[in-house]
């Protein structure tokens, strides 16, 4: 594969699994470009042209020629200059990587993660909150998140792999989609009285089995084990953690188990006050679920992974 086919796999399989649906991600891909050609000429030229292609602002080929040919990738959670400085390094020592691939966003995907969080909208929405009252919410905490991005040394990473010359990539949302509709899937399957009971399915997922032996398994951080579940929701994507106040109208639409990869402690603080259950279902465990359904499908065609970087590598059949 090329460094380019292994990327517009990932957006392909982002698009099928997101919680939007593939109908209303073509609209909204149709409405991106027609904001672009409604821009005067001087602004066209700032435009981020991939984004009528691909609507994960967060996902993208950060350094190297898309035509690269790929044979063996190093791939993990967290990918930085240590991870690109850790491809080099074994790269002397005969292991012959071609390409590091990352999740959370790095360089330009970082500052343009606010942009994927509308997504949110949607899935909240989904739960009962109104469209409305979600929109306006995620409007102002996305502004935040802009702004405390805005500052950072986004492009070092960048650098590294430039200098080194070492193709570098980032798959967020994308992997995050499929994990969120694995999890959200394989929950509706079962019936559960308790939210004991969500844990337990939760542990039979080989991913969280393998972080529960390093101590960072799900856990109910609200709630208890005989708590009763009322709706569960699961959130596994849209960039990052929604406002406090988001979780209030996610209360009042009758949400009574919040099953999320982590919680912050000002919305967790909260949750407990409107007596929502919530499950800490861990965060390297639950990314490496978006990423393990991609990279079987990426070992499919031929190309060999080499896991780091807090990813919890599990095959399926």
């Amino acid at each position: 594969m090329t460094l380019q086919q292994i990327y517009d796999l990932a957006i392909s399989m982002g698009v099928k699994a997101d919680p939007r649906g593939k109908k209303e991600v073509k609209r909204i891909l149709g409405k991106i470009k027609k904001d672009y050609n409604d821009l005067p000429e001087k602004k066209k030229k700032y435009f981020d042209q991939e984004s009528f292609k691909n609507p994960y602002s967060d996902t993208r080929i950060l350094w190297g020629d898309p035509n690269t040919q790929i044979k063996k990738i190093l791939v993990g959670i967290d990918a930085d200059a240590t991870e690109v400085l850790l491809a080099d390094r074994l790269n002397q020592k005969g292991e012959k990587i071609d390409a590091v691939v990352g999740h959370h966003p790095i360089g330009i995907t970082l500052l343009a993660l606010d942009e994927v969080m509308d997504l949110q909208v949607n899935a909240y929405a989904d739960m009962g909150v109104p469209i409305n009252v979600m929109d306006a919410l995620m409007r102002e905490r996305s502004g935040d998140v802009k702004r405390k991005i805005h500052p950072t040394n986004h492009n070092q990473i960048i650098d590294t792999a430039r200098l080194l010359r070492i193709p570098l990539m980032n798959l967020h949302t994308a992997w995050d989609n499929l994990g969120d509709k694995f999890i959200t899937n394989y929950l509706k399957k079962k019936k559960f009285d308790t939210v004991g009971e969500i844990v337990d399915a939760l542990l039979e997922i080989p991913e969280y089995q393998e972080a529960t032996r390093g101590k960072n398994g799900p856990e109910i951080v609200s709630g208890s084990e005989k708590s009763r579940t009322g709706k569960i929701g699961v959130f596994f994507t849209g960039g990052t953690n929604p406002s406090k106040d988001i979780y209030k109208e996610l209360a009042k639409a009758g949400v009574g188990t919040l099953v999320d990869m982590h919680i912050p402690e000002d919305a967790l603080k909260e949750l407990k006050k409107l007596h929502v259950n919530v499950i800490n279902a861990g965060h390297m465990a639950s990314d490496s679920i978006g990423a393990n359904i991609f990279l079987d499908e990426v070992e499919k065609k031929g190309i060999e992974i080499v896991p780091a970087s807090g990813l919890i590598r599990i095959k399926r059949k």
